[in-house]
């Protein structure tokens, strides 16, 4: 999950109401939470840990602040990850509306450094975009980062989600799912079973046939612009 109003410095109501809808979420048995969005200081780590998430994920503070980035990785351990997004083989942040000169590759590889063992990486110019994914992407960033990433960006079939299971150990350890899911592209169960091997191999969406949208609302909005991320356009 991404708290934007959070991650946007929206007014203390916005925020409130995305700390309950978080708290209620993590009260869901069954699941782990894993939650981003305006993690700059301790306090706000603490925050999001004690409402039940698993992981916090730190972005902008990666760039912004790193002296902090590294202590937080201390005292947090594997409670914190690291969640960079990129936009034409550069870092973006700032809820990706900065862009920076530094180089996704170079920047990544400071990580372990730094204290991290985890890393979602977001292809942010296909993100909502249902585009397809690109697996060199995450290749190429998980030989940088020395550790397997969370990719994130374009996943429009369930193809996309089996390329990535069908990577090497030590590239991919999970796959964010969302336009698709809200769209009903494929369903939550359709998308576990292939990111564990199971069901056809590439080139067999079409026997997977059309799912109900999560959001019926989602097809009657217009595309979202390059860069929105899938909360930003959700009705839900």
């Amino acid at each position: 999950m991404v708290d934007l109003s959070a991650a946007f410095g929206e007014d203390e109501a916005a925020r409130a109401a995305n700390r309950a809808a978080i708290d209620g979420i993590c009260r869901v048995p069954g699941i782990s939470v894993d939650v981003g969005g305006g993690v700059h200081d301790r306090e706000r780590v603490e925050e999001l840990l004690g409402l039940g998430c698993r992981r916090v994920a730190m972005g902008t503070a990666l760039v912004r602040d790193p002296d902090f980035a590294r202590a937080a990785a201390r005292e947090f351990g594997d409670a914190l990850v690291a969640d960079v997004a990129a936009r034409g083989g550069r870092v973006a942040v700032d809820g990706w509306r900065e862009g920076t000169d530094l180089a996704v590759g170079e920047f990544v590889a400071r990580l372990s450094e730094m204290g991290f063992r985890h890393l979602v990486f977001t292809d942010a110019e296909r993100d909502g975009m249902r585009t397809g994914i690109d697996v060199a992407a995450y290749e190429r960033v998980a030989r940088a980062a020395g550790f397997p990433v969370v990719a994130s960006g374009g996943v429009a079939s369930l193809d996309d989600v089996r390329s990535l299971a069908a990577e090497p150990p030590g590239v991919v350890e999970g796959v964010i799912c969302g336009r698709a899911l809200y769209e009903g592209a494929f369903t939550l169960a359709q998308a576990l079973e292939a990111a564990r091997g199971g069901g056809e191999g590439p080139g067999s969406d079409a026997d997977d046939g059309p799912t109900e949208p999560v959001c019926p609302g989602l097809s009657s909005i217009p595309a979202p612009a390059p860069g929105a991320s899938d909360e930003e356009v959700s009705p839900c």
